[in-house]
């Protein structure tokens, strides 16, 4: 063994670090996405805690006492009361649960829409292609806000449901999620095609083409686990604009029905009130406003954790 060999062996290696250690390392490094994941995660635990909180105070969020309208904050009503003598910590946090929720789910749901179109425009290419992008451009070129407001407007009972089941909360929540992914997936689409063209040119994708390897085999094995970083940024950063979607649609009359409570619709009913009690109208706002800049901010950490070029 030769003097350079011997010396060599007697230095530690630095230890390996997997991708995911790296991501993690740079995303830690950012202050505010840092900062704006625990307001996430501290919101969402206060939302998620609602249903304790209800029966430690023994309120009931939808409960009306015109005796206790417009009572400050107590020991029993941290947050005093609004219109209708409820509480509104407990209405606050029960209606974080359903603009989170609207956010995740629609999320989820516009992915998917967005992805399945993205792909196989992509991976196809051609007149598959062309069409699905022209489909793309002219749900891009609709007005949001008007067609959120004309589909929301629509009455599910003159579609055969039933006028129970067309008003009940969980249907009147998958419509409010499924309007929203419908007009939303856009963004998505566009990133994953322009991802999948990319991928679709090299090597061992043409090979498997080359030997026998069908288009379903090729997208599920060799593309979609090589554009999952910027699904992941773009799906990260669609959460805060669908939960502005759901506020709107409920702060227009076609979201979320009361008295089921949403930050939305909360803003809504204390519109008429912004002179006379106007927190009720600042908690919701303000708690809209730190979701939406929080998802955004961790939404850009994890876009700068993702890109290689971050690391110095």
């Amino acid at each position: 063994m030769s003097a350079i060999d011997t010396g060599l062996a007697g230095i530690p290696s630095a230890p390996r670090q997997t991708i995911w250690q790296l991501r993690r390392k740079r995303f830690l490094r950012n202050k505010p996405a840092v900062i704006a994941l625990a307001i996430l995660v501290t919101l969402t635990a206060l939302c998620v805690l609602a249903y304790p909180y209800s029966l430690l105070m023994g309120l009931d969020p939808n409960e009306t006492n015109l005796l206790m309208r417009f009572r400050p904050p107590t020991a029993t009503h941290w947050l005093g009361t609004d219109s209708l003598g409820r509480d509104v910590l407990l209405r606050l946090m029960y209606g974080g649960q359903v603009s989170i929720a609207v956010g995740v789910l629609g999320t989820l749901l516009t992915a998917l829409i967005g992805i399945l179109i993205g792909v196989w425009a992509g991976f196809l290419g051609g007149k598959v292609d062309a069409f699905l992008m022209r489909l793309t451009d002219v749900v891009i070129a609709l007005p949001m806000t008007p067609v959120l407001i004309v589909l929301g407007a629509v009455d599910l009972s003159k579609l055969g449901l039933s006028q129970a089941l067309a008003s009940s909360p969980g249907v009147v929540f998958l419509r409010i999620v499924v309007i929203i992914a419908l007009v939303d997936w856009t963004t998505i689409a566009r990133i994953t095609r322009a991802a999948t063209i990319e991928v679709r040119q090299r090597e061992y994708v043409k090979a498997a083409t080359v030997s026998g390897a069908r288009h379903l085999y090729n997208v599920l094995v060799h593309v979609l686990p090589n554009i999952t970083t910027p699904i992941t940024v773009a799906a990260t950063l669609s959460v805060g604009r669908i939960i502005l979607f759901e506020s709107t649609l409920s702060f227009l009359g076609f979201g979320i029905v009361p008295p089921t409570p949403s930050w939305g619709n909360m803003l809504t009913n204390a519109q008429e009130l912004i002179i006379s009690a106007p927190a009720l109208a600042v908690y919701p706002g303000l708690l809209i406003f730190l979701t939406v800049i929080s998802v955004n901010f961790v939404g850009d950490g994890i876009r700068i954790a993702f890109d290689p070029r971050s690391e110095k």
